[in-house]
Parts: C-alpha cells; sequence; structure tokens
C-alpha cells in the first residue's frame, strides 16, 4: 500500500512535493490556490509517521522516504515527474535523483537539507532532540529558522501543527536522519545531470544562500540558486505566492 497524499491539479507534469521535519502533506495549503492545476499534477505525499501515515512503521529513514515516493510515482502512472523537496525532504529528493535518475524531469530543493547532513552544536542538538516531546521546543526552533520575527500566535500555531501532525519517535527518528545521515560522496561521483533549483529564505540563519553554494551548486551541474525575500525556512507560510512562482517559472522552463 502506497503512502497517504493530497493532490491539486490534473495537468500533464506530474510533481511529487516532499514535506520537512515539521510538516505534512498538508503543510503547503497556503500557496494551493495558486497552483497551476491545468499545466500539473501536484502530489503531496505524507512521510511515514506523519498525517494520514501516523502509526505507520518504518526505518524513518531518507532512503524510505525516497523509495515511497517512487512507489507512489508508480501508483499514480508517473512514467515521469519533477520532485520539490522542503527541508529535510530536499535530502530524499537527492537519495530519489539517485534512485531513479532517467525518471525525474526537475529538482526543487526549498530550504533543502544537502545529502551531507547538518552539523550542529551541542546546545542547538539538544534542543533539536527536545523538540520530539517538547511543543515548546519546537516552536523555539521554528522562531529561530525563520529569523526570530514572526508572530508569536503563528509560532504557536505552527509548533501545534506539528506537534499534531507527526508521532513523537518518528519524528525524533527522521531528525538523526536528516541530521546524520551523509551521501554526498555518492552525489558527487554520480554528478547528477538534472536541473536543480534551490530555493532559500532571505532571513534563514541555517539552510543558507552560503551552505547552497558549498553543496548543490557545487555537486549538481545544472543547479542555481534563488534568494526568496521576505522568508526564512517556511516560504509556504511566509511568502507562499512568491514560492509558487518561483516553482512554476522553474519547471515551466
Amino acid at each position: 500500500m502506497h503512502n497517504s497524499y493530497h493532490r491539486v491539479g490534473h495537468g500533464p507534469h506530474a510533481v511529487i512535493v516532499l514535506h520537512g521535519w515539521f510538516g505534512d502533506a498538508q503543510a503547503f495549503a497556503p500557496m494551493e490556490t495558486a497552483l497551476a492545476g491545468g499545466a500539473f499534477s501536484y502530489v503531496f505525499m505524507d512521510n511515514r509517521g506523519y498525517g494520514r501515515m501516523r502509526g505507520a512503521a518504518g526505518a524513518y529513514s531518507m532512503e524510505e522516504v525516497a523509495r515511497d515516493a517512487l512507489a507512489l510515482a508508480d501508483a499514480l502512472g508517473f512514467a515521469t515527474f519533477s520532485v520539490v523537496g522542503h527541508s529535510m525532504g530536499g535530502m530524499a529528493l537527492e537519495r530519489l535523483a539517485l534512485l531513479a535518475p532517467l525518471r525525474l524531469r526537475k529538482l526543487v530543493a526549498v530550504a533543502p537539507v544537502p545529502c551531507c547532513g547538518m552539523a550542529l552544536d551541542a546546545p542547538a542538538r539538544a534542543l533539536f532532540l527536545d523538540a520530539s516531546g517538547k511543543q515548546q521546543a519546537r516552536r523555539a526552533i521554528i522562531d529561530r529558522s525563520t529569523g526570530g520575527r514572526l508572530p508569536a500566535a503563528w509560532l504557536d500555531w505552527k509548533a501545534q501543527y506539528s506537534w499534531e501532525r507527526s508521532d513523537p519517535a518518528a519524528f525524533a527518528a527522521y531528525f538523526l536522519a536528516w541530521s546524520e545521515t551523509d551521501f554526498s560522496a555518492e552525489i558527487k561521483a554520480a554528478r547528477v545531470a538534472l536541473p536543480l533549483l534551490a530555493l532559500v529564505g532571505e532571513h534563514d540563519p541555517r539552510f543558507d544562500a552560503a551552505l547552497m553554494r558549498r553543496t548543490y551548486l557545487a555537486w549538481y551541474p545544472q543547479a542555481r540558486l534563488e534568494v526568496l525575500g521576505n522568508a526564512g525556512h517556511y516560504p509556504m507560510n511566509e511568502t507562499p505566492l512568491a514560492l509558487v512562482a518561483s516553482i512554476e517559472a522553474f519547471l515551466l522552463q
């Protein structure tokens, strides 16, 4: 049985969207009304342990997310498709590019975790580990990752959303997966010849333009970078129309 998903549009260009650590298949709702459903078929997938996949057993690894996305594409009859990956979904996107490069059209990595993982200092790692069991830790991470500039009520809502839409055990396991997984040697060796757009928010303190230049732009021959103004780590919430415009301009090229 394939992963649960949410679909927007029935256009000829299929796009599978992989959510981040604090998301699920519904996390992109603020941008859905702006999507070109006549041109694209957007499929927003729930990772195991998230959304309607809460309670689903799994390894909760980036390899598993990528293979689940490929299985979903098979179930939906997508011979070829593009992939959008947000945050840890960006790392899963890279694994998918290794698994099935001939089936992929374009890659869009939004505030992505690169395939080398992310080294954290001791205080940050402790906070991230606490987040599986403490909603306030999640709120603190969200606040920092958006530049400490967003309304308190939204921070409360986002932390609560994450708390309700993910299993604690899966959430904890995915943190270790995206922070400690490193398959960058495979990516460098593969020289994946797919068009890739790395999108980052100007207020994202960790997944910023400098990190993208050291990773995605260095390792993908056809990669390019775009910085979204007035956004942090969650442009689908902060600047949804600008995010859609950038994604679809790239996919339509």
